[in-house]
């Protein structure tokens, strides 16, 4: 029976893993975590995302799992509202949406979906790939030897089968100048309510601070600001203090954030970037989802691509005679690519002016940037934004998404 390897499990993996299996295929996911990653903020239910879902037959199970959600509103520095747009706003196509789910249920969702043809391999991922023409030769870290058909890299932005098949991040990675920090908090007797309200704080300097519904008795919060390289991973006191010195004198609820993001499980620290690459596969070896294509959460459509991407590759396969016959496997993986590009090359063209509007530089930049989303709301840009809506990849402005898939090179 074809056998299959994907690295990562994340959205874009599980999926890809659930959809192949249902096709005949084993597969097998090597995920360098050593259970299924939580964390992450909300991302929506409009567009690719629904559709895949539906055709899954997981939608429901992700409607089940929906945060309430009101709308955005961006606040000063006491907390009182400057603008908001609740998710009626542009017939459901505004900022936030009503169907929102946590990026960890919909990931749990699909891991479980999952049929008995799926083996996750949890604290493992990849040393070496070598095609074989027929195959490929996998060394696991653990040090086992392996042949498989097809190899997926779905091991996010920072991704290890990238690195040995296709060269170093800096060939791909273009920094868009802004990192982002997210992570849970868990409401403490006193803790203001959000009440359905994702609440956004901007603060000169490019520093922003955000804080959106999730669990009963939990926040998301985001703190991004101007960067373009971190300390290491494994230095954690460096990234904290890092945060520290850039939000310090921030109002709001800034000192109470940096405070809890000490003492989150889930919390992570990451870059704001694009990965650009002239081909996604080698040989019997291909890449998917953030590895591949990576947007950037700025463009709210990573989860919706990688769920999309994942079909399309499935697809690609089975119209390539794949799993029954794998000679087609090379012919199809420049289908998958031919088919999903313009997607990705669409969803990278981010609005003019997203980076800045989500960090403004100054206090005048802070107040031009609430007038606009005022102003966006008003009758008369009502048709502009719509016919603008219309022609973007999933009819929408797009939030940013929480977490950036975890490279399994972490």
């Amino acid at each position: 029976m074809a056998h299959v390897l994907v690295v990562g499990g994340g959205i874009a993996g599980d999926t890809l893993a659930l959809l192949m299996e249902r096709d005949g295929w084993t597969v097998t996911v090597a995920e360098i975590a050593p259970a299924l990653r939580t964390g992450g903020q909300t991302v929506d239910l409009r567009g690719d995302s629904r559709e895949v879902l539906e055709r899954a037959g997981l939608l429901q199970r992700a409607l089940d799992r929906l945060v309430p959600q009101r709308g955005a509103a961006w606040i000063d520095a006491r907390g009182r509202r400057l603008a908001e747009m609740t998710v009626e706003a542009f017939d459901g196509r505004g900022y936030v949406s009503r169907e929102e789910l946590l990026r960890t249920d919909l990931a749990r969702i699909l891991h479980e979906a999952a049929g008995p043809g799926v083996t996750h391999r949890f604290g493992e991922t990849v040393d070496a790939l070598e095609d074989t023409g027929t195959g490929v030769l996998v060394r696991f870290r653990s040090g086992t030897e392996e042949k498989f058909d097809l190899v997926v890299g779905s091991d996010g932005a920072h991704s290890r089968v990238r690195a040995l098949r296709f060269g170093p991040e800096a060939s791909y990675r273009k920094p868009l100048g802004l990192a982002h920090a997210w992570f849970t908090l868990t409401e403490q007797p006193g803790t203001p309510p959000l009440d359905g309200w994702l609440l956004i704080h901007n603060a000169p300097g490019r520093r922003c601070v955000s804080a959106r519904p999730g669990h009963p008795g939990e926040q998301e919060i985001g703190l991004t600001f101007a960067a373009d390289t971190l300390p290491p991973r494994r230095d954690r006191e460096a990234r904290f203090a890092l945060l520290e010195r850039t939000f310090a004198g921030v109002g709001w609820r800034t000192a109470e954030f940096l405070a809890a993001a000490r003492q989150a499980d889930d919390f992570a620290l990451d870059t704001y970037d694009q990965i650009r690459m002239p081909r996604w596969h080698v040989g019997r070896t291909v890449l998917l989802g953030d590895s591949a294509w990576c947007a950037s959460p700025l463009s709210g459509l990573g989860t919706a691509l990688a769920l999309r991407g994942a079909a399309e590759l499935t697809a690609a396969l089975r119209a390539a005679g794949a799993p029954g016959d794998t000679a087609g496997v090379p012919a199809a993986l420049t289908a998958f690519e031919r088919t999903m590009r313009p997607r990705t090359t669409s969803a990278q063209r981010l609005p003019p002016g997203r980076v800045v509007s989500m960090a403004p530089k100054s206090a005048l930049g802070i107040r031009v940037n609430a007038l606009a989303m005022r102003a966006l709301q008003s009758k008369a840009a009502r048709p502009l934004v719509n016919r603008a809506l219309a022609a973007s990849e999933h009819g929408r402005t797009g939030s940013p998404e929480g977490a950036p898939q975890t490279s399994a090179s972490d």
